[in-house]
C-alpha cells in the first residue's frame, strides 16, 4: 500500500538515515550505489522531492544527463522551490545544451539564494555558452566574491576575457586550471618554484608539455624565448608529441617518464608560458610555420596520394572528430554526415586525416567528391604532417590536426561551435595565433550543416581562391 502524501513511509530504517547514507555516498563518488538507495525509498514514496534529486545528481555523474534533468524536473515539482535543486538542473540542462532552460534555472537558483558561489558559477557557464560574454564575466566575478577559492569560477572566468580578447586579465585567472577538483598537477609534487618568466642564469628549467596535444601544438612556439632565458633546459613531454616539439628545441633533452627526470631549479608549464612572456593579441609570437614534415616521408605520401587523386583536383585534408574524451568534444566534434554538404565539391579529393572509432563513418560516406581513408595507415604525428604537407588545403574541427596543419604554415579552414574554445576569440574569421587559418563559425547552437554549406561555397571559388 502506498503511504499517504506527506506521510513517512514505512522501510526497515528510518527513512532519513537511507537518504544520508546515499548523499554520503554520492558524495563518495558512488553514484551506482547512491542510486540504488534513492531506488529504494522511491519504490516506496515515488514522490519524494530530495530522493528524486538525488538519483538525479546520481544519475548525471553516470552520464545520464537527460534521466538527471527528467528526476530533477521531478523533484522541483513535487517539492518545495529549493534553490540547490534550480542550481543543479541549471548545470545539467547546460551540458544537454538547453540554455534556455539552464538560464532561466540558473536566474531561479540565484533569486532564490543569492549566497551561493555555485549557481552563479553554473550562470557563468550558460552565459558564456550563449556568447554572453559581459555576463559571464559579471557572474563569475560575483561567485568569487562568495567564494575567493573556487577554481571552476576563476578559470570560466579567464576563458570569458581571453575569448573576448583581454588576454592580460585572462591568464592570470587561466592559472587556476591546475587547481580543479580531480584535475593532476603538471608535475609531481615538487619544493621547487614555478618560474616568473625572470633570466635563469644557474640551473635548469623545467619545460612540462601540459594538456591537450592541441595545446602542445599551439604553445611549443614559446620555447625558443624560454630557452633564451635560462641556462638550460629541459622538456617532459609525451613521447607522441617529442617528434614535433623537438623541431622547436632540436639541442633540448626530453623524457616522458617522471623517474627519467633531471634536477631542475624552476618549472613552467607550456600553457602557462603566455603569461610568464606578457602575451597580448598585438604580441603572440606567429612566426609560422615552425613546424614542418620530414622531406623523405613527405614525398612517399605524396607520390601515394598522387596515384589516387584524379589529377587536377584540389587535395583536401578532413578531420571532423576530435577526442571523444575531451571535455567539450560534444561540441567541437561534428558527424561527418552532418558535412555531407561538401560532398558535392567538383574538382575536389578529400583524403581522411581521422584516427580512431570515428574513421567507421566514412563508411557511409556518398558523393560527388572522392574521400581517400588513410587513418589506418597514419601511425603517428610524423605520418599526419607529411601527409599535410602534401595537400593543397587542411579543413579540420578544433583538435590537433588544426593546429598541426596551422603551425606547418598549410592554408588550414577551422570548423567552429557556436561557442568556440577562447583561443578563437569571437567575430572573425582569422587567427593571430595562426596567419594561414580561416574559421568558419556556426551562426547557431550545433549548426554543422551552415558550416559546411559555406566552406562550398569557398572551396567553389576554385584552386586561387582557396590558395591565396
Amino acid at each position: 500500500m502506498m503511504p499517504a502524501p506527506g506521510a513517512t513511509p514505512l522501510v526497515p530504517i528510518p527513512l532519513a538515515d537511507v537518504l544520508a547514507t546515499a548523499m554520503q555516498l554520492e558524495r563518495a563518488g558512488k553514484a551506482a550505489e547512491a542510486e540504488r538507495l534513492t531506488d529504494h525509498i522511491l519504490a516506496v514514496y515515488p514522490a519524494h522531492a530530495e530522493a528524486l534529486h538525488l538519483k538525479g545528481i546520481a544519475a548525471a555523474a553516470l552520464g545520464r544527463d537527460a534521466d538527471a534533468a527528467s528526476l530533477l524536473e521531478r523533484a522541483i515539482a513535487h517539492g518545495l522551490e529549493q534553490p540547490h535543486y534550480y542550481r543543479n538542473i541549471c548545470a545539467i540542462y547546460e551540458r544537454l545544451g538547453r540554455l534556455d532552460q539552464a538560464l532561466a534555472a540558473g536566474r531561479r537558483a540565484v533569486a532564490l539564494d543569492a549566497t551561493d558561489a555555485e549557481s552563479y558559477h553554473n550562470l557563468t557557464v550558460v552565459h558564456a555558452r550563449r556568447l554572453e560574454l559581459d555576463d559571464a564575466i559579471g557572474c563569475a566575478r560575483t561567485a568569487l566574491s562568495l567564494d575567493p577559492t573556487r577554481a571552476g569560477a576563476h578559470l570560466a572566468l579567464a576563458e570569458a576575457l581571453l575569448m573576448r580578447g583581454d588576454l592580460a586579465e585572462g591568464w592570470p585567472e587561466y592559472e587556476w586550471r591546475f587547481r580543479l577538483p580531480g584535475v593532476s598537477p603538471p608535475l609531481p609534487r615538487t619544493d621547487r618554484p614555478q618560474w616568473d618568466g625572470a633570466p635563469l642564469t644557474d640551473g635548469t628549467l623545467l619545460l612540462v608539455a601540459d594538456q591537450g596535444f592541441g595545446d602542445v601544438i599551439q604553445f611549443c612556439r614559446y620555447i625558443p624565448w624560454a630557452a633564451a632565458r635560462c641556462a638550460r633546459l629541459v622538456i617532459a613531454c609525451a613521447a607522441e608529441l617529442q617528434p614535433l616539439v623537438r623541431q622547436v628545441a632540436p639541442e633540448v633533452p626530453m623524457f616522458s617518464k617522471w623517474n627519467e627526470c633531471p634536477p631542475y631549479a624552476a618549472y613552467a608549464a607550456l600553457s602557462g608560458l603566455p603569461l610568464v612572456h606578457g602575451t597580448v593579441l598585438d604580441t603572440i609570437p606567429a612566426a609560422v610555420p615552425y613546424l614542418r614534415a620530414e622531406p623523405a616521408r613527405a614525398a612517399a605520401w605524396r607520390a601515394r596520394i598522387a596515384r589516387m587523386a584524379p589529377r587536377g583536383h584540389l587535395l583536401v585534408g578532413l578531420a571532423w572528430a576530435g577526442r571523444p574524451t575531451h571535455s567539450n568534444d560534444r561540441n567541437r566534434s561534428a558527424p561527418l554526415l552532418r558535412l555531407r554538404a561538401l560532398f558535392g565539391c567538383a574538382g575536389v579529393t578529400f583524403v581522411s586525416l581521422q584516427k580512431g572509432d570515428k574513421q567507421a563513418e566514412i563508411g557511409a560516406y556518398f558523393g560527388t567528391a572522392p574521400l581517400f581513408n588513410l587513418g589506418a595507415s597514419i601511425e603517428d604525428f610524423r605520418d599526419t604532417s607529411a601527409i599535410i604537407e602534401a595537400l593543397d588545403l587542411v579543413i579540420s574541427v578544433d583538435t590537433s590536426v588544426a593546429h598541426l596543419a596551422a603551425a606547418m604554415g598549410k592554408p588550414t579552414w577551422i570548423m567552429l561551435p557556436f561557442a568556440p574554445d577562447w583561443r578563437w576569440l569571437l567575430e572573425r574569421n582569422d587567427s593571430p595565433w595562426y596567419p594561414d587559418v580561416r574559421l568558419f563559425r556556426q551562426s547557431r547552437r550545433d549548426d554543422w550543416e551552415g558550416v559546411a554549406i559555406a566552406i562550398k561555397a569557398a572551396l567553389e571559388g576554385g584552386k586561387e581562391a582557396v590558395l591565396f
